[in-house]
């Protein structure tokens, strides 16, 4: 699967390992970039939903459209679908299927 970040910041965040681990720590910095790695190593979303502990899900209420995996409790990656329009299955759901590229927005407690 194809990664777009949200911006230069967060790139440099999440793939640099010094500056990943002065704003995350150590530990979170490195599951941040394992899910990267598994998420590109995707061929789409769907593969996702079996990944042990990535627990890749969609969000609802005012985080609607956007999806998210975890990284350390209770910090989680949010990302979005890249294609536009949002592929959908016929009920309106996401189809996870056709997802092969997403835009990573922010890591963050939103609990």
């Amino acid at each position: 699967m194809r990664i777009i970040f949200k911006d230069e910041d967060l790139l440099l965040a999440c793939t640099d390992p010094k500056i990943g681990k002065r704003k995350w720590g150590e530990s979170r910095a490195k599951v941040i970039r394992r899910r990267l790695d598994e998420l590109q190593a995707a061929e789409t979303l769907d593969d996702m939903r079996c990944l042990r502990g990535a627990g890749c899900h969609e969000l609802r209420g005012q985080r609607q459209g956007t999806l998210a995996v975890h990284v350390s409790q209770p910090y989680r990656l949010i990302f979005k679908p890249a294609e536009c329009p949002m592929p959908r299955k016929p009920d309106g759901g996401l189809d996870w299927t056709k997802v092969k590229a997403i835009i990573v927005l922010e890591v963050v407690d939103y609990h």
